[in-house]
């Protein structure tokens, strides 16, 4: 029930972001054009992404990773799943992480203090 929950938190976070552009919200261009100033300012402990960010890059290195190549060869459907269920919770990570970074960088920038 609880992963069923958190799958329909993750789809709905996912579907929210992706149409937040077309309703005035942050292009994803403008996203993805945010993501090195935002590990760089991780980095530099001016932002406190650092949790998010290492989450977001476990989930990556899952994804992209060989070894689970081994449930697809036997359990093909289910297999993928996991892959899918990550994917979706990644995309919708970096989405919402990436809008609050562009939230922080703009009172940073009225504020005037970095």
């Amino acid at each position: 029930m609880a992963k069923a929950l958190k799958r329909t938190a993750a789809l709905t976070a996912l579907g929210k972001a992706l149409t937040s552009g077309a309703r005035g919200g942050p292009s994803l261009g403008k996203r993805i054009a945010a993501l090195p100033r935002m590990i760089r300012a991780t980095a530099k402990g001016e932002y406190d992404g650092g949790m998010r960010l290492a989450l977001m890059a476990v989930a990556t290195v899952y994804v992209v990773s060989p070894v689970d190549a081994v449930p697809e060869a036997f359990l093909f459907v289910f297999g993928l799943i996991d892959d899918a269920v990550a994917v979706t919770w990644l995309a919708g990570s970096v989405l919402s992480e990436t809008e609050r970074f562009l939230e922080w960088e703009r009172s940073v920038k009225v504020v005037g203090v970095r």
